[in-house]
């Protein structure tokens, strides 16, 4: 059995990446953190649909403690994938941020995501294949001011997962990131409808992402025909900023 976990699995492109890998078979670990109600609803629906796979919900904060991590991590079945799709922004100039924002998106975003990929590691190179998966950004290539720090952690996964992919290739591990463009989903929905029209129009493909068009990319990846493309960062933004 093809097993996934699925980090930020009850976010919007979250949510499209477990309906799609449940569709191709995988039985998967949904990971939340507050949002833990539906969690198990999206867990108890796919169960539904998918009666021979599994799905367990499962919470973690990506604030916790590196014991926690690690205690998090033992406790877990057999993985051959994990996807890592969450992720928070704060839009602010950088002289006008809160300090404690500015720590915490650098720790959701990109130190523990860096933390449980190697905690991961053992039990994912334990099979024939395996993949990690991580959630970067159009602005990790090209930085949005408001938006700096996001950009910064995003940049940080590309430049991690090139380097961690040449540390685990021999032993069949992919490490690739799908980096989405402007995607219609509740993160974006601090941004003022103004603005958001005048993004639309600057994406020649004429439209928001929607979570199915990265959901697909994810899917891709962890393919086990996928085994020669690792260290990359596939831009998914309809020719935005790139």
């Amino acid at each position: 059995m093809r097993r996934a976990i699925v980090f930020g699995a009850t976010g919007g492109i979250g949510q499209a990446i477990c309906t799609e890998l449940a569709q191709s078979g995988w039985s998967l670990y949904l990971h939340c953190h507050t949002k833990w109600q539906e969690a198990c609803q999206l867990s108890q629906k796919l169960m539904q649909q998918y009666p021979e796979q599994d799905f367990i919900p499962i919470r973690l904060s990506f604030l916790a403690e590196n014991s926690d991590l690690s205690k998090f991590v033992q406790d877990l079945l057999p993985l051959n994938a994990a996807v890592f799709a969450q992720g928070i922004t704060d839009y602010h100039f950088v002289n006008g941020q809160e300090m404690n924002q500015v720590d915490d998106m650098i720790k959701v975003n990109l130190t523990t995501p860096i933390k449980l990929a190697g905690l991961l590691e053992p039990l994912l190179t334990k099979n024939d294949f395996s993949r990690i998966v991580f959630l970067g950004s159009v602005y990790g290539k090209q930085a949005s001011a408001l938006e700096a720090v996001y950009s910064a952690t995003k940049a940080g996964l590309t430049a991690f997962s090139q380097g961690y992919a040449r540390e685990v290739a021999s032993a069949n591990l992919t490490v690739n990131v799908v980096a989405p463009g402007a995607v219609d989903t509740a993160m974006n929905a601090m941004i003022s409808a103004e603005d958001m029209s005048k993004v639309k129009e600057e994406i020649p493909a004429g439209r928001l992402a929607r979570g199915s068009d990265v959901s697909y990319w994810v899917n891709v990846l962890l393919d086990k025909r996928s085994s020669y493309l690792t260290g990359q960062t596939i831009y998914v933004s309809g020719g935005w900023l790139i």
